[in-house]
This record gives C-alpha cells, sequence and structure tokens, in this order.
C-alpha cells in the first residue's frame, strides 16, 4: 500500500497542529489520534490504489489490545492503591520525606493516586515503605 505522508489531518490549520502538539508533550498517541490518522489515510488514497483493508484492520485490532492493557495496568494499580487504604505508608513528596496513613485512592486522567493524612495527589511511585 503507498500512501502519502500527512503532516496534519484534514480540516485542520497548521496552527491548529502546533497547538495540538502542546497538549501531547510525550508524543503518545491514543486511539482518537490513531483513528484521525487512519481516516486522514483513507481521505489521501489513490482510489485507482485502495490501501488494503487487513492492514487497518490489524492496526486497529492492535491500538485496541494496547488500550485494554492500559486499563488493565491502571485497574491493577487502583486495585493497589485501595489495598493500601488504613495503612501507614512513608513517602517522597518534592524531596522531603513524609508519612502518614492512607485515607483515600484516586484514578484520574493523570494516573493512580492516594490521599496520605490529608495531602492528596500522592502517586503509588513516591510511597517508599508500607506498614
Amino acid at each position: 500500500m503507498t500512501t502519502t505522508p500527512a503532516t496534519a489531518v484534514p480540516g485542520s490549520s497548521p496552527a491548529a497542529s502546533a497547538s495540538q502538539g502542546s497538549t501531547n508533550p510525550n508524543g503518545i498517541l491514543g486511539q482518537n489520534d490513531f483513528l484521525k490518522l487512519m481516516i486522514a489515510q483513507l481521505q489521501a488514497q489513490n482510489p485507482l490504489e485502495p490501501g488494503n483493508t487487513n492492514e487497518f484492520l490489524n492496526e486497529l485490532a492492535q491500538i485496541t489490545q494496547v488500550e485494554q492493557i492500559t486499563n488493565l495496568a491502571t485497574s491493577n494499580q487502583l486495585s493497589s492503591a485501595v489495598n493500601l487504604i488504613g495503612h501507614n505508608v512513608t513517602y517522597t513528596l518534592n524531596g522531603e520525606v513524609k508519612s502518614g496513613a492512607v485515607q483515600s485512592a484516586q484514578s484520574s486522567a493523570s494516573g493512580v493516586t492516594v490521599t496520605v493524612a490529608g495531602e492528596s495527589g500522592i502517586n503509588l511511585q513516591a510511597i517508599t515503605a508500607v506498614e
């Protein structure tokens, strides 16, 4: 299959593409980004040389698998965080070692965090000890 490189999604301006780059600083493509790229490829392909639909379906299946694995990992992290509720933990925040009882667990787009002794937003990676 031959495709032309797409520098921007059709219907978007270069300025919009540049501003989109700032919303994704790590350069990680999500499922919606993949679908936009796939649609752009389909719109740009030569009608006399259609692309292989099996390739698109395989790519879509792979992105779905990655999303499911990511969801499973997040679920496991949330389960671990919930198991910490009521336990005393030691954690490092801004270079300072603190400790306290875990009060709650939260899951957001930025990841799984816990609230320790009234201090919310503590990443699980910051926890160094559990009692």
